[in-house]
């Protein structure tokens, strides 16, 4: 296909940005300053990225995309992204890149309208979940968090003692709990 215009390459850019400022993974990554205190410069910089990527690849399948969205994520918001909304971003970015590639520019003007409108009803937050006390399908030692956007996260809190700490070649340590 023909590359974009410089209009609707702006237009492509919008698209991005419109799709991950309404990503709660990244809404969460940047309101807890998960990328340090240049968070928000970091998910600007992003949708830059993101949009060059498409425009100096040629081709780009949905998997190439979520890979590099994930690299973008755990490289610089120290963020791995399991909740299942990566294929679903990435998914919307090729979508809306097509789209633009076939000038089908009102159809991406009002996706970015929606996802505007999206982003202005409210920002994901991460918040403890309430559980009734009765609940027998967690214990004690774990608490669950969930956010708004529906996505939960679980920390096990464990005492110091029933934890073994090993290394990793590649760094990380790895915390199990001992039986």
């Amino acid at each position: 296909m023909a590359p974009l215009t410089s209009s609707t390459r702006e237009l492509f850019s919008e698209a991005v940005r419109a799709v991950l400022e309404t990503w709660p993974v990244l809404q969460i990554a940047v309101d807890n300053g998960f990328g340090g205190a240049y968070s928000q410069q970091k998910a600007e910089w992003m949708v830059d990225a993101l949009q060059q990527y498409f425009i100096d690849n040629d081709e780009l399948q949905q998997d190439e995309v979520e890979e590099f969205i994930s690299d973008l994520m755990n490289n610089e918001f120290d963020t791995v992204v399991e909740d299942g909304s990566l294929p679903q971003v990435a998914q919307k970015v090729c979508e809306m890149f097509q789209q633009c590639q076939q000038d089908r520019l009102t159809e991406v003007r009002e996706q970015i309208k929606q996802l505007i409108q999206k982003k202005s009803a409210g920002r994901a937050k991460a918040t403890p979940a309430k559980t009734p006390a009765a609940d027998d399908d967690e214990s004690e030692d774990e608490e669950a968090m969930e956010c708004d956007g529906g996505a939960a996260v679980k920390e096990q809190h464990l005492p110091p003692r029933a934890a073994s700490h090993e290394e990793e070649d590649d760094g990380w340590t790895v915390v199990r709990r001992k039986k």
